[in-house]
């Protein structure tokens, strides 16, 4: 294919990925960000062998490793009697795999300064309204119609809320789920914790609690988690105005080891609400846009999987437009390379999320006593490491990826 003029809304992470693939594969690209200044949106995130694959393609590797934290294991324990009910072990799969937790701003960071390095333009302080496609160009527009650039290829990174899938001819419907979380970075350092785990605790399905270490933001700061707490988005205002010193105080009742955590919140500015929807634009692209990430798909983060796929998104962009005659071949086959991947572990989320976020008894019920005890007995440990790892079905191979070689970045890091 020839060498595209291509502009990407959004400089997230997968808007940042997508650039370095491209231009390395020969594309013009420029990012087009709202924001004066690009920066990361939320606290922590787990990243999966998926996504580590990703940067390992895009030699950043070693940045992110620097940076992230290893997670070994995700466990969670019910609040009042103590009993495990959630025990996800990546080593139950063979290869050595690991998730790597890390500060958002870590992972902003480690694919800017390679986009920066690279001299990739980033335009900023620009929203994107609309787009109009003629003949075979597509025109990005500001909010006051004003033509912002004009390109053979937009990418829409721009994340769930975006306007450009929400005006184009595949626009998805979109389920707004009534679980959220706050979520708050706070300091780790002397507090005791399993650095090597994800742990939660729950209450039924009602509560759910949880410390992911994430590592450092940036090199030379201190080490941090990110603590969480779900709730029903409804009812946010509701808990504000009972007080912070009520919200502690029931977190402490049900988790007094989080207490070195919670004395670290003096304000509810330090938490951020957290909402998820779901929603999927099926074929992802139309007139002259091809979404990726949140923009393309989205679902509740039940399984760790939101920046991974947006990391795959990008990879399989590139690697099925280099291999294609024509931009619509490239892009049906960017459709096709994510398609099974995508829909699989959508509907994988959806349904385990009742599991930890619901009104439902019977079904924590069901989780404590049943699924709890069959995911002891093999094969379910290796399905749900697989589950967890974002491997349950092959997404590399589409995506134009060979996955990393576990057992000599572990011996490589030892």
């Amino acid at each position: 294919m020839r060498s595209l003029d291509i502009g990407i809304a959004g400089a997230g992470p997968a808007g940042l990925a997508a650039a370095l693939f491209l231009s390395r594969a020969g594309h013009r690209v420029e990012l087009i960000e709202r924001f004066e200044r690009p920066s990361p949106v939320g606290s922590g995130l787990l990243m999966q062998p998926t996504g580590l694959t990703v940067l390992d393609a895009l030699g950043l590797s070693p940045a992110i490793h620097a940076l992230g934290n290893r997670i070994d294991r995700l466990h969670g324990a019910d609040a009042l009697s103590g009993r495990t009910v959630l025990d996800v072990r990546y080593d139950a799969l063979a290869g050595g795999r690991y998730g790597l937790a890390v500060h958002r701003a870590a992972l902003f960071s480690t694919l800017h300064d390679a986009v920066a390095a690279a001299g990739l333009p980033i335009r900023t302080g620009i929203t994107v309204a609309k787009a109009e496609t003629r003949q075979t160009r597509t025109a990005l527009h500001d909010p006051d119609g004003e033509i912002v650039g004009d390109y053979d290829l937009v990418i829409d990174a721009t994340g769930a809320r975006s306007q450009l899938v929400a005006a184009s001819v595949v626009a998805p419907p979109v389920k707004e789920l009534p679980w959220g979380a706050f979520w708050a970075t706070l300091d780790c350092e002397g507090v005791p914790h399993d650095s090597t785990a994800l742990t939660q605790r729950y209450d039924a399905a009602r509560v759910m609690i949880g410390v992911l270490p994430v590592g450092r933001a940036h090199a030379g700061d201190g080490r941090k988690v990110a603590f969480f707490w779900s709730l029903k988005t409804a009812d946010a205002d509701a808990v504000k105005q009972a007080g912070l010193e009520r919200w502690k105080a029931g977190i402490a009742g049900y988790w007094p080891e989080a207490v070195p955590f919670l004395d670290q919140v003096t304000d509810w500015d330090q938490l951020t609400l957290a909402r998820y929807a779901h929603r999927t634009a099926l074929p992802p692209y139309a007139d002259g846009i091809v979404f990726i990430g949140d923009s393309a798909h989205s679902t509740s983060p039940q399984l760790g999987q939101g920046a991974n796929m947006a990391l795959l998104d990008a990879a399989a962009l590139a690697h099925a437009l280099s291999s294609a005659a024509t931009l619509d071949e490239g892009l049906a086959a960017y459709a096709a390379a994510r398609r099974n991947h995508v829909r699989l572990f959508q509907l994988l989320s959806y349904v385990f999320t009742p599991f930890y976020q619901s009104d439902s008894r019977a079904i924590a019920w069901l989780r404590d006593r049943l699924v709890a005890t069959v995911a002891k007995i093999p094969p379910a440990p290796q399905i749900l490491a697989a589950i967890v790892s974002g491997t349950l079905a092959d997404p590399f191979a589409r995506a134009g990826l060979e996955e990393c070689r576990w057992l000599e970045s572990v011996l490589q890091e030892a």
